[in-house]
């Protein structure tokens, strides 16, 4: 039978487990992704013990805090865009979501990264999403019908690589999107060369956002 101890120690993990997220997140934002363990236990008020209890390693951690900016950043847009009569503005949707997040979440992508944490699981439920609604907008006749599988992804690394030649804080980014999105539409769109063949490591689940 559930108690009503149990329950509160279950309330209390949580609300430990969502402090810890939330000052990771924030102390790799402020001083980058090498800051220690300790240093994020201290800001979210909690005993390095507590915090070793709900992430045994910066890994487990960095993957959690993640999900954690996912759920709160990027699921809502890819919500909104699968719901959109409009799939074109429902990728625009998804993909300035992901951008978004690439930008304010830079340091947490690094630690992951550095932590070995990005796995095929970090980034597959995004690229799942964009494929889906690229293929209604090519269905629609808003996105040009030669796209290949890994154009997308790959199209998603060139648009993150260009956060770190601008302030990623800034609008820019909006600039270099509805360029991409030009080039996107059928519209007097030139034939393609061939695509590149993937790389075994380079899958688009691999892939950062």
């Amino acid at each position: 039978m559930t108690t009503d101890t149990s329950r509160r120690l279950r309330a209390d993990a949580a609300r430990n487990s969502e402090k810890i997220l939330r000052a990771a997140r924030q102390t790799w934002t402020e001083l980058g992704p090498d800051a220690s363990l300790e240093e994020i236990a201290r800001r979210a008020g909690v005993g390095i013990a507590t915090l070793y209890r709900r992430f045994p390693d910066k890994a487990v951690l960095v993957r959690a805090a993640l999900d954690q900016s996912f759920t709160e950043g990027i699921a809502p847009a890819i919500e909104q865009a699968m719901d959109d009569d409009d799939p074109r503005r429902g990728m625009v949707t998804v993909l300035e979501a992901a951008l978004s997040l690439a930008a304010r979440e830079h340091n947490t992508l690094a630690a992951a990264r550095s932590a070995g944490a990005m796995t095929a699981e970090t980034s597959a439920r995004f690229f799942e999403s964009l494929t889906l609604l690229t293929h209604r907008a090519q269905q629609a006749g808003l996105i040009r019908a030669d796209l290949v599988p890994d154009d997308m992804p790959r199209i998603m690394v060139m648009l993150v690589s260009l956060l770190w030649t601008m302030d990623p804080h800034s609008d820019g980014r909006q600039r270099y999107l509805a360029l991409v999105m030009d080039a996107l539409s059928p519209d007097a769109a030139g034939p393609l060369p061939a695509a590149a063949p993937p790389l075994e490591l380079r899958r688009p689940g691999n892939w950062p956002l």
